[in-house]
């Protein structure tokens, strides 16, 4: 008596259709894994398999996310030290301009001229 073997099914021979690209059969074809798996992947090998790339998912992502927050820190740095620059500079010149004797030559062509003596009290008698 003959054994039971399987026959390859022809799909377009039959339903007269062409034949479209399978990636997954190309790749089976192409790499042999029923000589790594027999017949088929173990079910019990699918979810370790599926929780470390989970977890190796979760590891590149926090990897990128840091190293993003990192640029963004240094650029930061960058920009807060030329604000620094800047506010020292301008407050080194609003000091200079501050000055009583800054200020009067300011207001000498508007014809204001310096006070030389001191303000004195007016009192009120009735």
């Amino acid at each position: 008596m003959a054994t039971n073997t399987f026959k390859k099914k022809l799909e377009h021979a039959r339903h007269g259709k062409k034949s479209r690209f399978n990636p997954f059969a190309f790749l089976e074809r192409k790499l042999a894994m029923s000589g790594l798996f027999g017949e088929g992947i173990p079910v019990r090998l699918v979810p370790p398999f599926l929780y470390a790339a989970f977890l190796a998912l979760v590891y590149i992502w926090s990897n990128h996310k840091t190293e993003s927050t990192i640029r963004k820190i240094n650029l930061l740095q960058v920009e807060v030290e030329d604000l620094r620059a800047d506010v020292t500079t301008l407050e080194a010149e609003y000091m200079y301009a501050s000055k009583q004797s800054e200020v009067a030559k300011k207001i000498g062509p508007l014809g204001i001229e310096e006070i030389d003596e001191p303000p004195f009290k007016i009192i009120n008698r009735k």
